[in-house]
């Protein structure tokens, strides 16, 4: 695993969608890091919904290997959150905490990945939404 390069992850998918009271697609973009920081990797993207909202961070994110192909990839980012014309979360630092079953092939990968936001009660109002999102991640050779 140490051996695999940086990735780029495109994703679109369904944003809030086990509370359904603010719906919106939701497009990403996300950076991964090659190699391991001890089992880490570094992560950074962006989301916009079709509704405004808008969440871009920085975090890291852990593989969990399954097998050859199968993953499982955790990740947590502290992120700054604008609600836009979307859901309003309740302040501007969101956490996100995912999780993600995906197959390798070869340096790129597809996977399909469920996250929350949330504000961890930082404020009063704290609703946090979950997204479901279809990810593919392509490798970047510099």
């Amino acid at each position: 695993m140490a051996g695999e390069p940086s990735v780029l992850d495109i994703s679109g998918g369904a944003y809030d969608a086990n509370k359904r009271r603010a719906p919106a697609a939701e497009f990403g973009l996300q950076y991964r890091s090659g190699g391991t920081l001890f089992i880490l990797h570094a992560m950074a993207g962006a989301m916009v919904t079709t509704n405004g909202a808008l969440n871009a961070y920085g975090g890291f994110s852990f593989d969990l290997p399954l097998g050859r192909a199968p993953v499982v990839r955790l990740s947590f980012a502290p992120g700054y959150y604008r609600a836009g014309g979307g859901k309003d979360l309740g302040y501007p630092l969101e956490f996100r905490s995912g999780i993600e079953l995906g197959w390798r092939f070869h340096d790129w990968r597809v996977g399909v990945e469920l996250y929350h936001l949330s504000n961890a009660s930082l404020a009063r109002h704290n609703p946090g939404e979950e997204s479901l999102i279809l990810t593919l991640a392509f490798p970047l050779h510099f």
